[in-house]
């Protein structure tokens, strides 16, 4: 039988960053499974949530501010408004300061 990988899904991802955050270890369990690259577009992705629902800026001017393409923001944007209104809300409690 052929070895299986240890993690096979989001969830169980989901779970370990938990755990590792429950035991402080998030930032070593995160910085170790991301390249510097992932982790700046990370920031990219959690700005342009942030900026998308503040909605003070358009998606070309969000693209502008934050170095990437409008199409990365268009996701974004898809993202969000597949959430519900209350997903909304707590995402917005979350990220914006």
């Amino acid at each position: 039988m052929a070895p299986q990988p240890e993690y096979s899904n989001w969830q169980e991802l989901m779970d370990l960053v938990k755990s590792a955050a429950e035991n402080d270890q998030h930032e070593l369990l995160l910085t170790m499974m991301m390249t510097p690259d992932e982790r700046e577009a990370l920031v990219a992705r959690v700005n342009i949530l942030c900026e998308l629902m503040k909605g003070d800026l358009s998606q070309r001017q969000i693209s502008q501010m934050l170095g990437v393409g409008v199409a990365t923001i268009t996701r974004g944007s898809n993202e969000l408004k597949a959430k519900s209104e209350q997903e909304k809300q707590e995402i917005a409690q979350l990220l914006l300061k």
